[in-house]
């Protein structure tokens, strides 16, 4: 018998961050098990659609959006609703990785990265759970960090945000259970993509963190689809306010 979670047929599933990394991987995995994907940065990507059709997606689109703008997520909400009826899926992936000591940390730095990690999640979510309601049917995932349950310095910004996110997805979980809606967050840790070859660019801390993981080699975004397969899916309809550390059994900090 194929499991649930590989079918995603006639459902609708919306990503943030989805034009690289680990947002890009969620969209090509849930296209390839025959979701309608949205496709939401801020950046502009040229293919999107075309590639995830190709995958198998029963349909694709992509919105070029400021998340942590208000109206823009409601003008989003609306063109989504409009186009497919629905939105069963929501990924908040999007997010903001900045490296300050805590004396370098500026106010407006802190609410840019509060803005992007936290208060994106909190729009999106507002924005969709109406429609989700009114189908008494929803998978929330929101992506968190391992570094919450980490000691690492230079992340008191981030870790904070990721810290707000774990929180949101517990108490949502709570809110909306009634409604058929769940909520859950994955915690990755260390993760080869072109945000983070951006912030370590000779490699070396990925090897670092793989030699203080259980499974000693670096994360790659396909580690974490089937995590995100599962917790989209009807096969975990009982599964709500969690969260899911994929950093390959870290045992020690950095």
């Amino acid at each position: 018998m194929t499991p649930l979670h590989c079918n995603k047929q006639g459902k609708v599933a919306l990503i943030t961050g989805a034009a690289q990394g680990i947002g890009r991987a969620f969209a090509e995995r849930l296209a390839a098990e025959g979701a309608t994907v949205v496709g939401v940065d801020r950046q502009d990507i040229q293919g999107f659609e075309t590639a995830l059709k190709d995958l198998g997606a029963g349909d694709a689109h992509y919105a070029r959006v400021d998340v942590t703008d208000e109206a823009a997520v409601e003008a989003l909400a609306a063109q989504v609703l409009d186009r497919f009826g629905r939105c069963d899926i929501l990924i908040n992936n999007v997010g903001f990785t900045p490296r300050e000591p805590l004396e370098q940390i500026t106010l407006a730095q802190w609410r840019l990265v509060m803005a992007v990690n936290v208060e994106s999640f909190f729009l999106t979510c507002r924005a969709f759970v109406p429609a989700m309601k009114s189908n008494a049917y929803g998978r929330i995932v929101n992506i968190s960090s391992d570094t919450v349950g980490l000691v690492i310095d230079g992340f008191a910004h981030y870790i904070a945000s990721k810290g707000a996110v774990i929180g949101l997805t517990r108490a949502l979980a709570s809110e909306l259970g009634e409604c058929g809606i769940t909520v859950n967050s994955i915690a990755p840790g260390l993760t080869k993509t072109p945000n983070t070859f951006s912030m370590f660019p000779d490699g070396k801390m990925f090897d670092l963190s793989a030699q203080a993981q259980a499974i000693k080699r670096p994360s790659t975004p396909g580690d974490l689809v089937g995590a995100m397969s599962f917790l989209t899916s009807d096969d975990a309809a009982f599964l709500t306010g969690q969260t899911l550390i994929m950093n390959g059994g870290q045992l020690r900090a950095l």
